[in-house]
């Protein structure tokens, strides 16, 4: 197996930890609470490569869109360039998220019908569930079909705090 390295960088912010993988350009990886074990497999997954992070400061315009988005500056990710990975419909499914507006939410089976099968509630939670980059990609704004929070990798109090961090800010 290949090896790739790639940037790691750590950052505490008002919504905890926010770990934050990059090859340099791109942003790769987001999360909450340093899960690098969980996030080591699904990069070994997604690239086929033996993956190692390298701690890093090299990572300044990913960190500042983290940092400006929990100052209140919703569009910081819009010009960030990802490289989220996925299948064809995971990316229909994570465009539909970044097409919600800061502050509101969706149904899974909203999404499921906008991409014109409303049947794909479930897979639309599934591809949810697989985003690499929380925040870039909005996992938050999605809620159940009677608009209670649902799970959230990051906890549910993150995901409260999430949209009530975008209400204000909105």
């Amino acid at each position: 197996m290949n090896e790739l390295l790639l940037r790691r960088l750590q950052l505490p912010e008002p919504i905890g930890q926010v770990l934050i993988v990059g090859d340099g350009q791109r942003l790769l990886a987001l999360e909450f609470d340093e899960p690098e074990k969980r996030l080591l497999r699904l990069l070994r997954t997604r690239f086929g490569a033996d993956v190692q992070l390298r701690e890093t400061a090299g990572l300044a315009d990913l960190a500042e869109a983290v940092q400006a988005y929990c100052s209140g500056q919703l569009q910081a990710f819009d010009s960030v360039p990802l490289a989220a990975g996925g299948t064809p419909f995971q990316q229909r499914v994570w465009a539909a998220l970044r097409a919600i507006p800061a502050g509101s939410t969706r149904s899974y089976g909203q999404i499921a019908a906008a991409l014109g099968n409303p049947a794909a509630a479930r897979a639309v939670g599934l591809a949810n569930a697989l985003n690499p980059v929380s925040l870039a990609i909005p996992c938050h704004r999605l809620v159940g079909s009677s608009g209670a929070l649902t799970g959230y990798g990051g906890g549910l109090e993150r995901k409260r705090w999430l949209l009530e961090h975008e209400r204000h800010w909105g």
